[in-house]
């Protein structure tokens, strides 16, 4: 049996994002709230009004919580231009806001290219898709996946698109993904 949750109280008022429409709202000073997820720097929370929301880590401290560490990019320091294998750790610290898997093992990464940017660095272009093309979660999770990859040294350019063909399935996640889900 899972551990039940207590609620929240929100003390000052923060913008979140609802889930899965993707449009703007406010929680209010003083609002009951219920964390369901803490993962890659957002909080996923389910109002008393029964909406799902995220809130973005900078707003940890209306929900009574710390904002989480900003983990370093995957070669910082290092000088040595990004990898197309750095570039796919730093997407897995992009989760789905329902689901508690990140993006490469969700499948929702369907390309990802490096190439010279045409100032010097690297451009780096990402084709990616949301598990149902009615998600209006895509522009939020393309421009996290946006900022994840810019954080890498040498990189100067990240396009993200949005892509629906071929559609997502099941069948595109990783077996971790899958076993960590109980969809053996």
């Amino acid at each position: 049996m899972s551990e039940a949750r207590s609620p929240v109280i929100v003390s000052r008022i923060c913008e979140a994002t609802l889930i899965p429409g993707g449009t703007k709202m406010l929680l209010h000073e003083g609002e009951e709230v219920y964390v369901t997820q803490s993962l890659g720097g957002t909080f996923t929370v389910t109002t008393m009004r029964g909406y799902l929301a995220r809130v973005a880590g900078a707003d940890a401290d209306a929900l009574g919580l710390e904002a989480p560490e900003e983990a370093p990019a995957a070669a910082a320091g290092s000088g040595a231009p990004a990898d197309l294998e750095q570039v796919l750790e730093e997407l897995k610290s992009v989760f789905d806001p329902e689901i508690p898997v990140n993006v490469v093992d969700l499948g929702l990464i369907y390309g990802c290219e490096l190439s010279e940017a045409p100032g010097g660095g690297q451009r780096v272009e990402i084709k990616m898709s949301m598990t149902a093309p009615g998600c209006g979660m895509g522009d939020v999770l393309a421009d996290d996946a946006k900022t994840a990859v810019a954080a890498l040294p040498g990189v100067e350019e990240v396009d993200v698109e949005l892509v629906w063909d071929p559609p997502w399935d099941l069948s595109r996640m990783s077996e971790a993904a899958r076993l960590q889900l109980g969809m053996y």
